[in-house]
Protein backbone atom coordinates (compact mmCIF):
# COMPACT_ATOMS: atom_id res chain seq x y z
CA UNK A 1 0.00 0.00 0.00
CA UNK A 2 1.12 3.48 -0.69
CA UNK A 3 -1.45 5.62 0.72
CA UNK A 4 -0.13 7.57 3.84
CA UNK A 5 -2.73 9.59 6.61
CA UNK A 6 -3.55 13.01 5.54
CA UNK A 7 -0.43 15.69 5.59
CA UNK A 8 1.86 12.71 5.06
CA UNK A 9 4.27 12.37 2.54
CA UNK A 10 7.15 10.39 1.29
CA UNK A 11 10.52 11.71 1.76
CA UNK A 12 14.35 10.87 2.34
CA UNK A 13 14.79 9.98 6.11
CA UNK A 14 15.90 13.06 8.18
CA UNK A 15 19.20 14.68 6.99
CA UNK A 16 21.77 15.85 9.53
CA UNK A 17 21.66 19.37 11.01
CA UNK A 18 17.89 18.96 12.14
CA UNK A 19 16.98 20.04 14.97
CA UNK A 20 15.47 17.34 17.55
CA UNK A 21 11.91 19.56 18.03
CA UNK A 22 11.29 19.32 13.83
CA UNK A 23 11.95 23.34 13.50
CA UNK A 24 14.05 24.25 10.83
CA UNK A 25 17.18 25.07 10.68
CA UNK A 26 19.08 26.88 8.14
CA UNK A 27 19.60 25.47 4.60
CA UNK A 28 18.39 21.75 6.05
CA UNK A 29 15.41 20.06 4.95
CA UNK A 30 12.80 20.51 7.23
CA UNK A 31 12.28 17.41 9.79
CA UNK A 32 10.30 13.90 8.79
CA UNK A 33 9.72 11.12 10.90
CA UNK A 34 9.80 7.60 9.43
CA UNK A 35 8.04 3.94 10.46
CA UNK A 36 8.29 1.33 8.08
CA UNK A 37 6.83 2.62 4.96
CA UNK A 38 5.47 5.79 6.38
CA UNK A 39 6.92 9.17 6.41
CA UNK A 40 5.57 11.84 8.52
CA UNK A 41 5.80 15.63 7.85
CA UNK A 42 5.31 17.87 11.34
CA UNK A 43 1.83 18.61 9.72
CA UNK A 44 0.85 15.01 8.78
CA UNK A 45 2.35 13.55 12.04
CA UNK A 46 -0.23 15.82 14.00
CA UNK A 47 -2.90 15.26 11.40
CA UNK A 48 -2.28 11.38 12.27
CA UNK A 49 -2.13 12.34 15.92
CA UNK A 50 -5.66 13.84 15.49
CA UNK A 51 -7.64 10.89 13.98
CA UNK A 52 -5.89 8.52 16.65
CA UNK A 53 -7.44 10.99 19.37
CA UNK A 54 -10.64 11.19 17.87
CA UNK A 55 -11.02 6.95 17.71
CA UNK A 56 -9.28 7.12 21.77
CA UNK A 57 -11.79 9.53 22.87
CA UNK A 58 -14.56 6.91 21.82
CA UNK A 59 -12.51 4.35 23.19
CA UNK A 60 -11.96 5.65 26.95
CA UNK A 61 -15.62 7.19 27.20
CA UNK A 62 -16.30 3.41 26.83
CA UNK A 63 -13.67 2.28 28.97
CA UNK A 64 -14.40 4.73 31.31
CA UNK A 65 -17.89 4.78 31.88
CA UNK A 66 -19.49 1.41 30.84
CA UNK A 67 -18.15 -0.32 33.95
CA UNK A 68 -19.16 1.93 36.71
CA UNK A 69 -22.56 2.20 35.08
CA UNK A 70 -22.57 -1.28 35.27
CA UNK A 71 -21.45 -1.76 38.70
CA UNK A 72 -24.50 0.58 39.70
CA UNK A 73 -26.82 -1.52 37.68
CA UNK A 74 -25.51 -4.82 39.48
CA UNK A 75 -25.95 -3.19 42.83
CA UNK A 76 -29.54 -2.08 41.64
CA UNK A 77 -30.60 -5.25 41.13
CA UNK A 78 -28.76 -6.93 44.12
CA UNK A 79 -25.69 -8.63 43.23
CA UNK A 80 -23.39 -10.04 45.32
CA UNK A 81 -19.45 -8.86 45.69
CA UNK A 82 -19.05 -12.24 44.05
CA UNK A 83 -21.00 -11.72 41.31
CA UNK A 84 -19.84 -8.17 40.71
CA UNK A 85 -16.13 -9.91 40.78
CA UNK A 86 -16.79 -12.61 37.84
CA UNK A 87 -19.07 -10.51 36.24
CA UNK A 88 -16.19 -7.61 36.21
CA UNK A 89 -13.22 -9.30 36.07
CA UNK A 90 -13.25 -13.21 35.26
CA UNK A 91 -16.00 -12.80 32.47
CA UNK A 92 -13.71 -10.20 30.44
CA UNK A 93 -10.38 -12.09 31.29
CA UNK A 94 -12.11 -15.42 30.35
CA UNK A 95 -13.06 -13.82 26.98
CA UNK A 96 -8.99 -12.03 26.65
CA UNK A 97 -7.39 -15.77 27.55
CA UNK A 98 -9.70 -17.15 24.79
CA UNK A 99 -10.06 -14.47 21.51
CA UNK A 100 -6.91 -12.54 22.48
CA UNK A 101 -4.29 -14.69 21.07
CA UNK A 102 -6.20 -15.79 18.19
CA UNK A 103 -7.32 -12.46 16.96
CA UNK A 104 -3.78 -11.00 17.56
CA UNK A 105 -1.90 -14.33 15.26
CA UNK A 106 -4.59 -13.24 12.25
CA UNK A 107 -4.19 -9.62 12.54
CA UNK A 108 0.02 -9.87 12.47
CA UNK A 109 -0.76 -12.14 9.62
CA UNK A 110 -3.23 -10.41 8.03
CA UNK A 111 -2.92 -7.97 4.76
CA UNK A 112 -5.21 -6.39 3.06
CA UNK A 113 -5.71 -3.00 0.92
CA UNK A 114 -6.86 -1.34 4.51
CA UNK A 115 -3.93 -3.20 6.20
CA UNK A 116 -3.71 -5.49 8.99
CA UNK A 117 -5.48 -4.00 11.81
CA UNK A 118 -8.23 -1.30 10.18
CA UNK A 119 -10.09 -4.32 9.03
CA UNK A 120 -10.71 -5.97 12.49
CA UNK A 121 -10.95 -2.46 14.11
CA UNK A 122 -13.87 -1.95 12.27
CA UNK A 123 -15.19 -5.33 12.52
CA UNK A 124 -15.32 -5.16 16.44
CA UNK A 125 -17.29 -1.40 16.78
CA UNK A 126 -20.69 -2.47 15.74
CA UNK A 127 -20.47 -5.51 17.79
CA UNK A 128 -19.29 -3.28 20.89
CA UNK A 129 -22.11 -0.55 20.18
CA UNK A 130 -24.82 -2.90 20.04
CA UNK A 131 -23.43 -4.67 22.97
CA UNK A 132 -23.53 -1.44 24.77
CA UNK A 133 -27.32 -0.43 23.71
CA UNK A 134 -28.53 -4.34 24.59
CA UNK A 135 -26.70 -3.60 28.03
CA UNK A 136 -28.55 -0.39 28.47
CA UNK A 137 -32.28 -1.99 27.85
CA UNK A 138 -31.05 -5.70 29.47
CA UNK A 139 -33.34 -4.75 32.65
CA UNK A 140 -36.50 -4.72 30.54
CA UNK A 141 -35.55 -7.65 28.09
CA UNK A 142 -34.81 -9.58 31.16
CA UNK A 143 -37.97 -8.61 32.84
CA UNK A 144 -39.73 -10.08 29.25
CA UNK A 145 -37.97 -13.01 29.16
CA UNK A 146 -39.17 -13.29 33.07
CA UNK A 147 -42.81 -13.06 32.45
CA UNK A 148 -42.34 -15.47 29.02
CA UNK A 149 -40.95 -18.07 31.30
CA UNK A 150 -43.44 -18.00 34.04
CA UNK A 151 -40.77 -17.79 36.35
CA UNK A 152 -40.94 -16.91 40.03
CA UNK A 153 -41.60 -13.17 40.90
CA UNK A 154 -39.16 -13.02 43.54
CA UNK A 155 -36.49 -14.41 41.04
CA UNK A 156 -36.74 -11.84 38.76
CA UNK A 157 -33.52 -10.07 39.55
CA UNK A 158 -31.82 -12.99 38.55
CA UNK A 159 -33.12 -13.07 35.00
CA UNK A 160 -32.02 -9.26 34.64
CA UNK A 161 -28.33 -10.33 35.88
CA UNK A 162 -28.21 -13.08 33.54
CA UNK A 163 -29.41 -10.77 30.33
CA UNK A 164 -26.75 -8.59 31.59
CA UNK A 165 -23.84 -11.16 31.69
CA UNK A 166 -24.82 -11.90 28.48
CA UNK A 167 -24.76 -8.21 26.54
CA UNK A 168 -21.25 -7.96 29.01
CA UNK A 169 -19.91 -10.99 27.26
CA UNK A 170 -20.84 -9.74 23.89
CA UNK A 171 -19.56 -6.40 24.66
CA UNK A 172 -16.41 -7.39 25.77
CA UNK A 173 -15.66 -10.03 22.81
CA UNK A 174 -15.93 -6.58 20.79
CA UNK A 175 -13.62 -4.74 23.60
CA UNK A 176 -11.10 -7.56 23.59
CA UNK A 177 -10.54 -7.02 19.84
CA UNK A 178 -9.91 -3.42 19.82
CA UNK A 179 -8.01 -3.70 22.51
CA UNK A 180 -5.61 -6.26 21.20
CA UNK A 181 -5.42 -4.42 18.04
CA UNK A 182 -5.57 -0.54 18.38
CA UNK A 183 -2.25 -0.91 20.35
CA UNK A 184 -0.98 -2.75 17.17
CA UNK A 185 -2.04 -0.34 15.24
CA UNK A 186 -0.54 1.97 17.27
CA UNK A 187 2.56 0.29 16.82
CA UNK A 188 2.55 0.31 13.36
CA UNK A 189 1.61 3.94 12.27
CA UNK A 190 3.84 6.07 15.39
CA UNK A 191 6.95 6.46 15.11
CA UNK A 192 9.06 4.50 18.13
CA UNK A 193 10.86 8.15 19.43
CA UNK A 194 8.07 9.41 19.87
CA UNK A 195 5.85 6.92 21.71
CA UNK A 196 6.11 7.97 24.84
CA UNK A 197 4.89 11.18 24.34
CA UNK A 198 1.95 10.01 22.34
CA UNK A 199 0.77 7.66 24.95
CA UNK A 200 1.18 10.46 27.36
CA UNK A 201 -1.41 12.68 24.77
CA UNK A 202 -3.85 9.10 24.69
CA UNK A 203 -3.76 9.66 28.92
CA UNK A 204 -4.68 12.91 28.30
CA UNK A 205 -8.01 12.12 26.12
CA UNK A 206 -8.47 9.34 28.47
CA UNK A 207 -8.66 11.76 31.72
CA UNK A 208 -10.65 14.06 29.70
CA UNK A 209 -13.20 11.74 29.35
CA UNK A 210 -13.37 10.55 32.68
CA UNK A 211 -13.61 13.59 33.69
CA UNK A 212 -16.42 14.48 31.52
CA UNK A 213 -18.44 11.49 32.45
CA UNK A 214 -17.72 12.05 36.23
CA UNK A 215 -18.52 15.92 36.35
CA UNK A 216 -21.41 15.39 34.31
CA UNK A 217 -22.67 12.14 34.38
CA UNK A 218 -21.86 9.54 36.86
CA UNK A 219 -24.19 11.36 39.55
CA UNK A 220 -27.42 10.32 37.10
CA UNK A 221 -26.02 6.92 35.83
CA UNK A 222 -28.21 4.88 38.82
CA UNK A 223 -31.46 6.89 37.75
CA UNK A 224 -30.59 7.13 33.23
CA UNK A 225 -28.27 4.16 32.92
CA UNK A 226 -30.24 3.46 29.50
CA UNK A 227 -29.68 6.25 27.76
CA UNK A 228 -26.41 6.84 29.09
CA UNK A 229 -25.22 3.53 28.14
CA UNK A 230 -27.06 4.55 24.51
CA UNK A 231 -25.04 7.52 23.93
CA UNK A 232 -21.73 5.65 25.15
CA UNK A 233 -22.21 2.89 22.42
CA UNK A 234 -22.89 5.73 19.57
CA UNK A 235 -19.88 7.81 20.31
CA UNK A 236 -17.94 4.94 20.75
CA UNK A 237 -18.99 3.33 17.46
CA UNK A 238 -19.02 6.73 16.27
CA UNK A 239 -15.51 7.93 16.61
CA UNK A 240 -13.79 4.20 15.75
CA UNK A 241 -15.44 4.51 12.32
CA UNK A 242 -14.34 7.84 11.73
CA UNK A 243 -10.35 6.95 12.79
CA UNK A 244 -10.66 3.72 11.09
CA UNK A 245 -11.80 5.95 7.81
CA UNK A 246 -8.93 8.64 7.98
CA UNK A 247 -5.86 6.84 9.75
CA UNK A 248 -3.99 4.72 6.50
CA UNK A 249 -1.37 1.62 7.13
CA UNK A 250 1.65 1.31 5.26
CA UNK A 251 2.99 -1.48 3.33
CA UNK A 252 4.00 -4.58 5.17
CA UNK A 253 6.45 -7.53 4.46
CA UNK A 254 4.81 -10.93 3.68
CA UNK A 255 4.10 -12.98 6.85
CA UNK A 256 7.24 -15.27 7.83
CA UNK A 257 6.20 -18.23 6.49
CA UNK A 258 6.79 -21.30 9.16
CA UNK A 259 7.98 -23.69 7.23
CA UNK A 260 6.36 -26.67 9.09
CA UNK A 261 5.16 -29.92 7.51
CA UNK A 262 1.90 -29.79 9.65
CA UNK A 263 -0.82 -30.66 7.46
CA UNK A 264 -3.83 -29.21 9.75
CA UNK A 265 -3.44 -25.14 9.54
CA UNK A 266 -4.32 -24.93 13.37
CA UNK A 267 -1.89 -27.28 14.52
CA UNK A 268 0.59 -24.91 12.93
CA UNK A 269 -0.88 -21.95 14.32
CA UNK A 270 -0.43 -22.85 17.75
CA UNK A 271 2.88 -24.50 17.31
CA UNK A 272 4.38 -21.47 16.26
CA UNK A 273 2.10 -19.17 18.91
CA UNK A 274 4.25 -21.45 21.31
CA UNK A 275 7.17 -21.37 20.00
CA UNK A 276 6.98 -17.69 19.25
CA UNK A 277 5.98 -16.10 22.49
CA UNK A 278 5.49 -19.14 25.27
CA UNK A 279 8.63 -21.03 25.60
CA UNK A 280 11.11 -18.15 26.45
CA UNK A 281 12.21 -17.04 30.05
CA UNK A 282 12.82 -13.59 29.70
CA UNK A 283 8.86 -12.94 27.85
CA UNK A 284 7.29 -15.39 30.34
CA UNK A 285 8.65 -13.62 33.20
CA UNK A 286 8.03 -9.75 31.38
CA UNK A 287 4.53 -11.45 30.51
CA UNK A 288 3.95 -12.00 34.42
CA UNK A 289 5.65 -8.71 35.64
CA UNK A 290 3.26 -6.52 33.17
CA UNK A 291 0.22 -8.72 34.23
CA UNK A 292 0.96 -8.57 37.89
CA UNK A 293 1.44 -4.70 38.13
CA UNK A 294 -1.46 -4.04 36.20
CA UNK A 295 -3.59 -6.51 39.10
CA UNK A 296 -1.87 -3.68 41.46
CA UNK A 297 -4.78 -1.40 40.61
CA UNK A 298 -7.51 -3.75 39.71
CA UNK A 299 -8.83 -4.41 43.66
CA UNK A 300 -9.64 -0.39 44.30
CA UNK A 301 -10.62 0.22 40.18
CA UNK A 302 -13.23 -2.73 40.86
CA UNK A 303 -15.17 -1.94 44.32
CA UNK A 304 -14.36 1.64 44.52
CA UNK A 305 -17.76 2.77 44.19
CA UNK A 306 -18.99 0.18 46.83
CA UNK A 307 -16.27 1.43 48.77
CA UNK A 308 -17.45 5.11 48.33
CA UNK A 309 -21.58 4.25 49.69
CA UNK A 310 -19.66 2.33 52.47
CA UNK A 311 -18.78 5.35 53.90
CA UNK A 312 -21.78 7.21 52.76
CA UNK A 313 -20.39 9.38 50.32
CA UNK A 314 -22.70 10.40 47.76
CA UNK A 315 -22.03 9.54 43.68
CA UNK A 316 -21.60 13.08 43.15
CA UNK A 317 -19.39 13.27 45.75
CA UNK A 318 -17.62 10.18 44.53
CA UNK A 319 -17.30 11.79 40.92
CA UNK A 320 -15.98 14.87 42.16
CA UNK A 321 -12.93 12.64 43.65
CA UNK A 322 -12.86 11.14 40.16
CA UNK A 323 -12.52 14.43 38.47
CA UNK A 324 -9.87 16.13 40.54
CA UNK A 325 -7.71 12.85 40.38
CA UNK A 326 -8.21 13.32 36.42
CA UNK A 327 -7.42 17.10 35.98
CA UNK A 328 -4.66 15.92 38.21
CA UNK A 329 -2.99 13.26 36.28
CA UNK A 330 -4.00 15.47 32.76
CA UNK A 331 -1.85 17.59 34.43
CA UNK A 332 1.13 15.51 34.69
CA UNK A 333 0.17 12.78 31.42
CA UNK A 334 2.98 14.29 28.49
CA UNK A 335 6.03 14.99 31.32
CA UNK A 336 5.33 11.22 32.20
CA UNK A 337 5.13 10.05 28.85
CA UNK A 338 8.61 12.89 28.07
CA UNK A 339 10.28 11.19 31.17
CA UNK A 340 9.30 7.46 29.48
CA UNK A 341 10.90 8.60 26.68
CA UNK A 342 13.78 9.81 28.59
CA UNK A 343 14.61 7.31 30.57
CA UNK A 344 12.73 4.53 29.73
CA UNK A 345 9.16 2.51 30.22
CA UNK A 346 10.44 0.06 32.42
CA UNK A 347 12.15 2.25 35.02
CA UNK A 348 9.13 4.75 34.65
CA UNK A 349 6.74 1.87 35.67
CA UNK A 350 8.91 0.59 38.43
CA UNK A 351 9.09 4.33 40.08
CA UNK A 352 5.24 4.14 40.04
CA UNK A 353 4.97 0.65 41.70
CA UNK A 354 7.15 1.74 44.14
CA UNK A 355 4.85 4.46 45.23
CA UNK A 356 1.52 3.21 45.28
CA UNK A 357 2.85 0.02 47.44
CA UNK A 358 3.71 2.64 50.37
CA UNK A 359 0.49 4.86 49.75
CA UNK A 360 -1.88 2.29 49.53
CA UNK A 361 -0.25 0.40 52.73
CA UNK A 362 -0.70 3.77 54.56
CA UNK A 363 -4.18 4.66 53.35
CA UNK A 364 -5.10 0.97 54.44
CA UNK A 365 -4.29 1.64 58.17
CA UNK A 366 -5.26 5.54 57.92
CA UNK A 367 -8.91 5.18 56.46
CA UNK A 368 -11.72 5.79 58.88
CA UNK A 369 -14.44 8.05 57.15
CA UNK A 370 -15.76 9.42 54.09
CA UNK A 371 -13.15 12.10 54.30
CA UNK A 372 -10.16 9.75 54.72
CA UNK A 373 -10.91 7.87 52.06
CA UNK A 374 -11.60 10.07 49.37
CA UNK A 375 -7.81 11.44 50.25
CA UNK A 376 -6.84 7.78 50.10
CA UNK A 377 -9.07 7.17 46.61
CA UNK A 378 -7.40 10.64 45.49
CA UNK A 379 -3.89 9.52 45.77
CA UNK A 380 -5.13 5.95 44.61
CA UNK A 381 -6.63 7.79 41.12
CA UNK A 382 -3.20 9.84 40.86
CA UNK A 383 -0.40 7.24 41.22
CA UNK A 384 -2.70 5.25 39.19
CA UNK A 385 -2.66 7.71 36.62
CA UNK A 386 1.34 7.58 36.64
CA UNK A 387 1.64 4.33 36.41
CA UNK A 388 -0.66 3.73 32.99
CA UNK A 389 0.79 6.49 31.29
CA UNK A 390 4.58 5.72 32.37
CA UNK A 391 3.69 1.75 31.24
CA UNK A 392 1.80 2.46 28.19
CA UNK A 393 4.33 2.44 25.69
CA UNK A 394 6.50 -0.93 27.64
CA UNK A 395 5.12 -3.51 25.67
CA UNK A 396 5.94 -1.62 22.40
CA UNK A 397 10.22 -1.74 23.81
CA UNK A 398 10.03 -4.59 25.01
CA UNK A 399 8.28 -6.80 22.25
CA UNK A 400 9.18 -7.54 18.88
CA UNK A 401 8.05 -5.15 16.33
CA UNK A 402 6.69 -7.58 13.25
CA UNK A 403 4.64 -9.66 15.92
CA UNK A 404 3.78 -7.24 18.66
CA UNK A 405 0.40 -8.09 18.83
CA UNK A 406 0.84 -11.91 18.86
CA UNK A 407 3.07 -10.73 22.44
CA UNK A 408 0.92 -8.17 23.50
CA UNK A 409 -1.69 -11.22 23.43
CA UNK A 410 0.18 -13.70 25.50
CA UNK A 411 0.94 -11.20 27.85
CA UNK A 412 -2.88 -10.74 27.68
CA UNK A 413 -3.20 -14.09 28.62
CA UNK A 414 -1.40 -14.38 31.34
CA UNK A 415 -3.22 -11.04 32.73
CA UNK A 416 -6.28 -13.25 32.05
CA UNK A 417 -5.77 -15.93 34.52
CA UNK A 418 -4.59 -13.33 36.82
CA UNK A 419 -7.97 -11.67 36.58
CA UNK A 420 -9.83 -14.62 36.22
CA UNK A 421 -8.50 -15.64 39.34
CA UNK A 422 -9.21 -12.36 41.62
CA UNK A 423 -12.60 -11.60 40.53
CA UNK A 424 -13.74 -14.80 42.81
CA UNK A 425 -11.24 -14.85 45.40
CA UNK A 426 -11.68 -10.99 46.18
CA UNK A 427 -15.12 -10.68 46.04
CA UNK A 428 -15.67 -14.00 48.30
CA UNK A 429 -13.12 -12.43 50.85
CA UNK A 430 -15.10 -9.06 50.73
CA UNK A 431 -18.38 -11.02 51.31
CA UNK A 432 -16.40 -13.06 54.14
CA UNK A 433 -15.01 -9.80 55.79
CA UNK A 434 -19.11 -8.24 55.67
CA UNK A 435 -18.02 -5.66 52.87
CA UNK A 436 -15.37 -4.12 54.69
CA UNK A 437 -13.55 -2.29 51.42
CA UNK A 438 -10.50 -1.10 52.80
CA UNK A 439 -8.77 -4.23 52.78
CA UNK A 440 -9.40 -3.13 48.78
CA UNK A 441 -6.30 -0.81 49.12
CA UNK A 442 -4.40 -3.20 51.10
CA UNK A 443 -5.04 -5.69 48.42
CA UNK A 444 -3.21 -2.97 45.96
CA UNK A 445 -0.17 -2.75 48.00
CA UNK A 446 0.89 -5.80 48.44
CA UNK A 447 0.01 -6.70 44.45
CA UNK A 448 2.41 -4.06 43.78
CA UNK A 449 4.70 -5.38 46.16
CA UNK A 450 4.93 -8.79 44.07
CA UNK A 451 5.31 -6.96 40.63
CA UNK A 452 8.39 -5.21 41.81
CA UNK A 453 10.47 -8.16 42.73
CA UNK A 454 9.52 -9.49 39.41
CA UNK A 455 10.09 -5.98 37.85
CA UNK A 456 13.88 -5.89 39.10
CA UNK A 457 14.78 -9.21 37.76
CA UNK A 458 13.46 -7.98 34.36
CA UNK A 459 15.52 -4.77 34.72
CA UNK A 460 18.59 -6.62 35.22
CA UNK A 461 17.90 -8.74 32.49
CA UNK A 462 16.98 -5.48 29.89
CA UNK A 463 19.96 -4.39 30.72
CA UNK A 464 21.92 -7.58 29.36
CA UNK A 465 20.20 -7.30 26.13
CA UNK A 466 21.29 -3.25 25.17
CA UNK A 467 19.25 -1.65 27.88
CA UNK A 468 17.84 2.07 26.75
CA UNK A 469 20.28 2.54 24.68
CA UNK A 470 21.16 -0.57 22.28
CA UNK A 471 18.00 -3.10 22.98
CA UNK A 472 17.46 -5.58 20.84
CA UNK A 473 14.08 -8.11 21.46
CA UNK A 474 14.99 -11.30 21.70
CA UNK A 475 14.43 -13.85 18.95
Amino acid sequence: MSSLPSGSFHSAPPQPGSDSDGQLAAGVAPRSWRVGTLTYSLAGLLVLFAWLLLGDFGYWMRERSAAPVAQLMLKKFQASDLFTGVFLLTIPWAVILILGPVVSYWSDHYRSRWGRRIPFLLASAPLTTFSIIGLAFSPAMGRWLHGLLGLAPERINFTILAVMCACWTFFEIGVVIANAIFNGLINDVVPRELLGRFFGLFRMVSLGAGVLFNYRIIGQAEQHYSIILVGIGLIYGVGMALMCWRVKEGDYPPPAQSGASDRHPVIRVLRDYWRDCLVKPYYLMTFAFIGLANLAFVPVNTFSIYAAKSFNMTMETYGRYLVVTYLCSFVIAFPIGWLADKFHPLRATLAALVLYAGVMAAGFAGIGDDTSFGVVFLAHGVLAGVYFTGVAALPQMLFPKEKFTQFAAAAGMVAALFNMAMGPVLGALLDGLGGDYRYVFLAGSVLAIGSLALGAVIHVQWKKLGGKAAYVAPA
